[in-house]
């Protein structure tokens, strides 16, 4: 018995984690095919693929990063396999970007290059560039000239950055009227600046009728100063849109009347996928509002309301709301009153949030409760977070276990974001702990204005100094001594790539905790036995 027990204590079982099964291989090609072939901003700009090419791609993409962990793995044949796992997944993510940014094939090349012409120019009528200026009349007859022609293939406009008066608009009128069936995107921000609210609600009547009936995809109507009237002056437009993907009210003045008006407006939000409103004056009641237009939009991927001065109970609202959302991607909710209870609400919407890349949680107010509960939400969700920002939440040391174990489980991050908060050199310390293995990806990671000292500077330099690529290391505005400065201009000084501001650091900053300063080793070690709860 005893033999017996000796010998299993010199063989222990070790769990090998490569390669992989056959069905968890399918499932990446799966899961890669399905993000090849879902319309986002990156398939607007580059293109979006068919499911047979999507599926081909994906494969081709498992193939060579299997082969590549492979190998890594033959190499280390005593390993577990978890390197070859991060290399299987990093290829897997290198060439799917290199994919998306390729776009979809074309196998025919003369009809690629004859239809490339008809793609950039004749399907696209683009008024924008140049001085922002006045239009009148005569100069949009002479601009609108194009869309008169007969046969032409234009799908999108854009009249941005181009203010439109009375005589203008009745000249697009008509024209617009033509087009209106072949109109898939409209750009229609910033086009009545400097007029009067009289002329401005005119032209913006106007052109909701004459685009009445169309059925677009995308609609900007952002830096327009709206409010309720704008709004309601857009009516006719609006409630004829059944088939939006992408909605842009970015600084429109939405008030609470606003929002409870393209609520009731817009009769139909199931296909829509983006929809933008920072920086309005939207409140609690009109976040409620809002509420009801996300509640109703279950393919939303891209949400942003940031700047919208949403407090608790709105934020409680959109909360909910967005549990309704599982297909997120970008979620962005920056600078609002939030609070605790509302951050605390959120949980339950990023739990599910399994294809979440970029989450903006920053000056939200959530106070250690708030911030330990995302993070928890966090970490059993969203494999693939590349962005994370939370700065400005009052987090202090006494949340960074939470935040550190959430990070580590984050191996995509390229940007980490934990700005104006009070985690000390103990938060530092856990926080850098979590970065030093993999994130092979992360360039940028930000703990300005932390009350960060020596050792919580060292070892976040020392955390990110073998990263490929990376450039920006923002610990100013921290206590760091004179010493540590000199320092952390040693430790980075083989990375000269790595960009570490340090001009506003204050080494004689409030809060000096002697036993801190002059114990920083001390203190790493103490912390040592925290980061065995992180499984890092």
């Amino acid at each position: 018995m005893d033999s017996t027990a000796q010998t299993i204590e010199r063989h222990p079982l070790l769990v090998k984690l490569w390669p992989p099964s056959r069905s968890t291989r399918l499932m990446l090609v799966e899961r890669m095919t399905k993000n090849l072939t879902t319309p986002s901003i990156f398939s607007r700009k580059y293109g979006l693929l068919t499911k047979e090419e999507a599926e081909e791609d994906a494969k081709q993409i498992e193939e060579v990063a299997f082969a590549a962990a492979d190998q890594n793995y033959k190499n280390e044949p005593d390993g577990d396999g978890s390197s070859a796992v991060q290399i299987y997944a990093k290829e897997s993510s290198k060439l799917m970007l290199e994919v998306i940014k390729r776009g979809p094939r074309i196998k025919d090349r003369e009809l690629m290059s004859s239809d490339k012409s008809v793609a950039a120019c004749d399907t696209v009528f683009d008024i924008s560039g140049g001085q922002r200026a006045f239009i009148e009349a005569e100069e949009a007859e002479d601009l609108l000239k194009p869309l008169r022609e007969p046969g032409n293939l234009y799908t999108k406009i854009c009249f941005s950055n181009r203010s439109f008066g009375i005589d203008a608009a009745c000249v697009a009128a008509p024209i617009l009227s033509s087009i209106k069936d072949q109109l898939t995107e409209v750009d229609l921000s910033d086009f009545i600046a400097g007029r009067s609210e009289a002329d401005a609600l005119d032209v913006m009547n106007i052109f909701s009728s004459a685009l009445e009936g169309c059925q677009l995809h995308y609609l900007n109507l952002s830096n327009n100063a709206l409010g309720e009237k704008g709004v309601r002056a857009f009516g006719a437009l609006l409630k004829s849109q059944h088939n939006l993907e992408e909605l842009y009210l970015i600084n429109d003045g939405i008030s609470e009347e606003a929002a409870r008006a393209l609520c009731e407006l817009i009769p139909s939000t199931d296909k829509l996928k983006i929809l933008h409103f920072h920086n309005n004056m939207t409140g609690d009641e009109g976040a409620v509002a809002i509420s009801e237009i996300v509640k109703h939009s279950r393919a939303l991927e891209n949400f942003r309301c940031s700047s919208t001065r949403i407090g608790a109970e709105g934020g409680i609202a959109l909360a909910e709301a967005l549990a309704t959302c599982s297909h997120m991607k970008m979620l962005d909710l920056r600078d609002n009153m939030f609070g605790v209870e509302a951050g605390v609400a959120l949980l339950k919407a990023l739990s599910l949030f399994a294809d979440l890349t970029e989450v903006y949680l920053s000056y939200l107010n959530l106070e250690d409760e708030g911030s330990e509960a995302l993070a928890n939400a966090l970490k059993e969700s969203a494999p693939s977070l590349e962005i994370l920002e939370m700065a400005g939440n009052d987090i202090t040391a006494k949340t960074a276990s939470s935040l550190a174990a959430c990070i580590s489980s984050k191996q995509f991050l390229t940007k980490l974001s934990l700005a104006e908060n009070e985690l000390k050199d103990e938060g530092a310390i856990l926080i850098g702990k979590a970065l030093e293995e993999g994130h092979d990806q992360l360039n940028e990671v930000d703990l300005s204005s932390n009350k960060i000292r020596r050792a919580g500077a060292r070892l976040l330099a020392q955390a990110v100094l073998n990263k490929p690529g990376f450039k920006l290391l923002n610990i100013d505005g921290n206590f760091i001594s004179d010493e540590g400065i000199d320092e952390l201009k040693e430790i980075l000084k083989s990375s000269p790539g790595i960009h570490c501001p340090l001009d506003e650091n204050d080494p004689e900053g409030e809060d000096l905790d002697e036993d801190v300063e002059e114990n920083d080793v001390e203190l790493e070690s103490e912390l040592e036995s925290k980061l065995k709860d992180l499984n890092i």
